[in-house]
């Protein structure tokens, strides 16, 4: 299996980094290929970090790029690929990618993500796919939706892999829009919990299921100083309990566009 996991794109409460950082830190794993982050990355919009201390200069830590093997708890293998989305040079990057993952007998690509949704935090949050067959998300329960979208380096490589022959899915954890901002962990345990249904690979999520419950509990507990916030979650609520809140393609596009805005003007999220 091969599993993407980059950052710089669309991940609505850090949902897709906080399951690569549980991967990462369950799975014992080995780098298989690093990627010429000079050739790929913008180095003035992801600037090493330079480390001091007592103002003497120690070394820099760099932005990396790399595919990782490792395997489940089952022994299952599986690759990781993680680090930051490349800046430049999509279509060659996706091929290498392509390339390496045929090369280790890749038979099922699988890119992680986290959208903006109309959905409260108080219910169970929804996954939703993107596949290159209908027959990868016909029985899975998946939301689906009909939009164009602007897509990040996770889908063309995704896409690349497809049409080399490797099947491929888009699993998308949905975060309340109120809460895009902030650290989701129900977003990144659904989205390990999909991972391990649609890859048949086992996964412990119990760390993650715990930082759910505490995030919960401080989201009721802000919600709970605001009658407006408790009235919009009410309203919520009201929805996804009545079934109504799958929400539409125009939906869909208007919250990615208004998290888009957001991130582009580095204005604050929720607090």
């Amino acid at each position: 299996m091969l599993v993407i996991g980059l950052d710089g794109w669309i991940d609505a409460g850090f949902g897709a980094a906080g399951a690569v950082r549980s991967l990462l830190d369950a799975v014992d794993t080995k780098p298989v290929a690093t990627f010429d982050a000079d050739v790929l990355l913008d180095h003035r919009s992801r600037r090493p970090v330079l480390h001091l201390v007592e103002g003497v200069d120690s070394g820099l830590t760099w932005s990396t790029v790399e595919l990782r093997w490792g395997e489940d708890l089952d022994g299952r293998h599986l690759l990781l690929l993680v680090g930051a989305e490349p800046d430049f040079r999509w279509q060659a990057f996706s091929t290498e990618v392509v390339d390496i993952a045929g090369d280790l007998g890749a038979r099922l690509v699988v890119g992680l993500g986290a959208y903006p949704a109309p959905i409260p935090h108080t219910r169970p949050s929804r996954l939703a796919a993107t596949a290159s067959a209908e027959e990868l998300i016909a029985s899975g329960g998946y939301v689906r939706a009909t939009l164009d979208v602007p897509a990040g380096a996770a889908a063309v490589v995704e896409r690349a892999c497809a049409e080399a022959g490797i099947p491929a899915i888009g699993l998308w954890a949905q975060v309340p829009h109120y809460a895009a901002a902030l650290a989701y962990p129900a977003a990144s345990a659904l989205l390990v919990e999909g991972l391990a249904v649609a890859a048949g690979l086992r996964f412990d999520t119990r760390r993650l299921e715990e930082a759910a419950d505490a995030t919960r509990a401080r989201l009721d507990a802000l919600i709970a100083n605001s009658e407006e916030h408790l009235r919009l979650v009410h309203q919520l609520e009201q929805g996804w309990d009545a079934e109504e809140t799958i929400p539409s393609g125009d939906q869909l596009a208007a919250e990615l566009q208004r998290f888009l805005r957001q991130r582009e003007d580095g204005e604050p999220g929720p607090q």
